[in-house]
């Protein structure tokens, strides 16, 4: 109790305070960030690898939004590789080294979802190996797990984070090696399924319900059928946030409020956050900002906003990098690139981006980075 406050008590003791006071003394905040796809193809390996050490790093290509990263307060993105060991190979069977995880973790990413297309690329051994890698560097994983009492224990995941206990549910349309290989367990996207989850998620007495879609058309800037009638039916049976993965460029991003003034939260593509993809819309993504509030029982989303990111792939005497730059710091610095054409090449990903969200996106609205010091 502060000293004011007690001073109050021993002089007023019979007065009230006013209810609406404590509730704002209750009020709690919780930032998170979502990250799109984080792939590992042939020629990321090869540019991570150190011969003269004979190891991998790739804390470089998160440098540029590394403070980002860190200080939300909770940060979720799709791993789309496996960890499986070596042969490292990307597509379109990936095994990344587990130096990338490693990397992530470093930036401040805290939860990777699983279920997705790529996470049975190397089979059981691969799927397992992948989980206990996770498991051991500290990162939270959902979407895939080792049997079904695996997922019977961990699913759906419960997050607990200031003062906030939030459920995070994970599906994918497919594995590129299906039926995922037995005993372990992949997130299908079974409609019956889903609201069986999302009902244990309601009962779990979670503030917050987010679903974590893999789905959709590859390269359709358009969300389909399919997609709007999952989000509609995970918002009518709890869901306060749907997240989507997969298409690898950016679809709309939609924040309504039903008619009992629930928050309805759909981003239907987050597009490519880290990859080798680089043609046109392919080459970036966003990160998706947002912000709760919890007011005694309630938990709202106070504001959301993105940033949209890209990757340079930056030619040098040594060979290329990969540096992930959040693109409003970057996008009136023609000296930092190296090749003319980059420039253009990420100037016209920003055209594309922001020409798509202005006209479909439905009350969330670009964040604007200042001028990054480390540059």
């Amino acid at each position: 109790m502060s000293r004011f406050l007690w001073l109050l008590l021993m002089l007023f003791p019979a007065y009230s305070f006013p209810q609406d006071n404590l509730h704002k003394l209750q009020t709690d905040t919780l930032s998170l960030l979502f990250i799109g796809d984080i792939m590992g193809h042939d020629s990321q390996i090869k540019s991570a690898y150190d011969a003269e050490t004979g190891t991998y790093d790739y804390d470089e290509n998160f440098m540029y939004l590394k403070e980002e990263i860190s200080t939300a307060g909770l940060c979720i993105a799709n791993f789309e590789v496996t960890l499986a060991g070596p042969p490292y190979k990307g597509y379109p069977s990936f095994s990344s080294p587990d130096e990338l995880a490693v990397a992530c973790k470093n930036s401040g990413m805290d939860v990777f979802a699983l279920a997705n297309n790529h996470i049975c690329d190397k089979g059981l051994k691969g799927l397992n190996r992948t989980l206990t890698t996770l498991d051991i560097i500290g990162v939270q994983h959902t979407g895939a797990f080792r049997d079904s009492a695996d997922r019977s224990a961990r699913y759906p995941m419960i997050i607990e984070k200031n003062n906030f206990r939030l459920s995070l549910l994970n599906y994918t349309y497919h594995t590129n090696y299906y039926p995922p290989p037995p005993p372990a367990v992949v997130n299908l996207i079974d409609t019956v399924l889903i609201k069986r989850d999302l009902a244990c998620a309601k009962q779990d007495s979670t503030d917050f319900i987010i679903v974590f879609f893999h789905w959709g058309k590859e390269y359709d800037t358009v969300p389909n059928d399919k997609q709007t009638a999952l989000a509609d039916l995970c918002f009518r049976y709890g869901a306060d946030a749907v997240i989507g993965s997969h298409p690898h460029v950016l679809q709309k991003v939609v924040w309504q409020k039903d008619s009992s003034g629930k928050d309805r939260f759909a981003a239907y593509s987050l597009g490519n956050f880290l990859s080798n993809q680089y043609w046109r819309k392919v080459d970036g993504g966003m990160m998706l900002k947002m912000t709760l509030v919890k007011d005694g029982d309630e938990t709202t989303i106070d504001d959301a906003a993105y940033i949209l990111s890209w990757v340079y792939r930056k030619q040098e005497d040594t060979g290329r990098t990969y540096h992930i730059l959040p693109c409003s710091r970057f996008e009136n610095d023609t000296g930092f690139f190296n090749e003319e054409f980059q420039f253009k090449k990420m100037k016209l990903f920003i055209d594309d981006s922001r020409k798509l969200m202005q006209e479909q996106n439905q009350n969330v609205f670009e964040y604007f980075l200042q001028k990054d010091a480390m540059q």
